[in-house]
């Protein structure tokens, strides 16, 4: 068992950084879609759509824009894959009837929700500072419009330096212990998290099993091809999303909450307000980056996992 959990540690490690490699840039536009605030009446929206919000994001902060806040799950990206996938494997010995049995797609399912319980401890911080890292020029923005529709145009420019206030991860950390709340702001938004991430792996590695066992045909999944693997691993991480991209978007929004004068007293609060504000399409902002994200990012995690799985024997 021991020797089993240091090769899914190692799997997932790897697996954890090509999806990283591969997804945050839409994960970024995914972010500030979500997390750019309502317009004054009569006023455009920040940003018309994903490509607009590329546009905009290359303009004003050049490509590295896209991969802003990739230093925080890049230092624990390793950690987080190494979870999930070492979470799963001894939910995988805990269900298994006999040793040696390949499990159900049932099986892979209750593996799935325990490894998103495991997760979530460790993906809600990391995300509340990644999240801020790349919604914060949105949102100044988005508060200087405010501003300046109100015909207070120098205040405008205040918002805009009060309210871009982070330097780099560790800055974000500093601030939510020292202002915040200590280690407990560090996990706001953890409610959502769990309601993302313990349905969202149960359906992820459900329909990732599913797919295996039906590209080998009702044979031993361990000797399918790459092109199947990234297929079934691209469609389950479309799976993810599928099942639960509104529990994201209010993640994200407490997350990016201002503590001095938050919209927002929890998760279902937020849930509601959004709903109530944007309706039903304001729980699905950014949902075309998170699709295009999840398949090619997914398809490399899920590769990079089997094969470093496999060459680990």
């Amino acid at each position: 068992m021991e020797n089993n959990a240091v090769k899914d540690l190692i799997s997932g490690t790897v697996g954890g950084v090509a999806q990283l490699i591969c997804g945050h840039p839409f994960d970024t536009i995914k972010v500030k879609l979500q997390s750019q605030p309502v317009p004054p009446p009569g006023q455009p929206p920040r940003f018309a759509g994903a490509m607009d919000a590329v546009r905009q994001t290359i303009a004003a902060e050049g490509p590295r824009g896209l991969y802003k806040g990739m230093g925080a799950p890049l230092a624990t990206v390793a950690a987080l894959n190494a979870v999930l996938f070492t979470a799963r494997g001894q939910m995988e010995t805990l269900v298994r009837t006999e040793p040696g049995m390949p499990l159900s797609v049932g099986q892979q399912v209750i593996c799935g929700a325990g490894a998103g319980v495991a997760v979530s401890m460790l993906a809600c911080p990391t995300e509340l500072v990644k999240c801020r890292l790349q919604a914060q020029s949105a949102l100044a923005t988005g508060e200087a419009a405010a501003v300046a529709t109100a015909g207070t145009t120098t205040g405008a420019s205040t918002v805009i330096a009060a309210s871009i206030k982070y330097n780099g991860p560790i800055d974000v950390a500093k601030h939510v212990l020292k202002s915040e709340g200590g280690i407990r702001g560090l996990f706001k938004g953890l409610a959502p998290t769990l309601a993302r991430e313990v349905p969202g792996n149960a359906v992820m590695f459900g329909v990732y099993e599913s797919l295996k066992q039906y590209f080998a045909g009702g044979r031993d999944t361990s000797g399918l091809g790459q092109l199947a693997l990234l297929t079934s691993g691209g469609l389950s991480g479309a799976a993810f999303w599928l099942a639960v991209y509104p529990t994201d978007v209010v993640k994200s929004v407490i997350q990016v909450d201002d503590f001095r004068r938050p919209k927002y007293s929890g998760a279902i609060d937020a849930f509601k307000k959004i709903a109530a504000s944007e309706g039903i399409k304001g729980l699905y902002k950014g949902f075309g980056p998170a699709m295009a994200r999840s398949v090619p990012a997914n398809a490399a995690c899920f590769l990079a996992y089997e094969v470093t799985r496999s060459s680990l024997g």
